[in-house]
């Protein structure tokens, strides 16, 4: 965007931008910026809170008011909802018995459907309150979701049910997509509205079914003879805070 800002700039057109790297900013050197202390993907606050929000986007319209910069202005306020003493979020979850007979694979698989069902109304509660949902990038039904998510494993891999893209970025769209289905329905319970991106990565990752199931989608796939694949499993599927998880399977 600090890039764009010149371009802009260069035709006439007064710009002003968010920044949540500090570093980066410095080195753009965009003509007017506001940095915010607030964690990655939430540049005005956390969700619902209108007020604190306005007070953020209020700050970086008035750099508009300096005819020249480049401007770099720190917002001085923390995220009112970022604390780390947030509430525990709970799951709903009663998983479902796994048969003797099913191989590993296909009983994790079961464990993780099992999952989801439960967490289902809570989903559907949330786009009915919210009108909107980021699950669906990949395209894949969420009926289908775990089943082609779960052919990647033991070295296997589903055909390409798009042609437009790899089936390495269908794959990471796919793992976006579930992870969207679980963080939209655990903030759907009262009180959950806004935790924090750790309190969520930390109850995915650490607690659900389908956070395992990821870590070891990664391992599998770092196995690959495609190296878009590999560069996917090491790079996109899980976070770096919490790749640590990995020993815990």
């Amino acid at each position: 965007m600090g890039g764009l800002a010149h371009f802009f700039e260069e035709e006439g057109i007064p710009t002003t931008m968010i920044s949540l790297v500090r570093e980066h900013t410095e080195k753009m050197k965009p003509p007017r910026a506001l940095w915010v202390p607030f964690e990655l993907g939430r540049p005005i606050g956390a969700p619902n809170n209108r007020e604190f929000q306005m007070k953020v986007l209020t700050s970086v319209l008035k750099l508009l008011e300096a005819k020249e910069g480049p401007i770099l202005v720190d917002f001085d306020e923390e995220d009112p909802t970022s604390e780390e003493t947030i509430t525990n979020l709970v799951c709903p979850v009663n998983f479902a018995k796994e048969e003797g007979e099913l191989t590993d694979t296909e009983k994790m698989l079961n464990s993780v459907k099992a999952e989801m069902n439960s967490l289902r109304p809570w989903y559907d509660m949330a786009l009915d309150k919210r009108g909107r949902t980021t699950v669906g990038i990949s395209g894949i039904d969420l009926d289908r979701i775990v089943d082609f998510i779960g052919a990647f494993f033991d070295g296997g891999a589903p055909q390409n049910p798009r042609g437009d893209m790899p089936l390495s970025l269908i794959l990471n769209f796919a793992t976006d997509d579930l992870k969207a289905f679980y963080y939209e329905s655990i903030t759907a319970q009262p009180g959950q509205e806004s935790p924090s991106g750790k309190v969520l990565e930390d109850w995915f990752w650490g607690e659900t079914k389908a956070g395992k199931m990821l870590l070891m989608l990664k391992e599998s796939c770092k196995k690959s003879d495609d190296p878009m694949m590999q560069a996917v499993a090491r790079i996109m599927i899980v976070p770096s805070s919490q790749a640590y998880r990995r020993k815990e399977l």
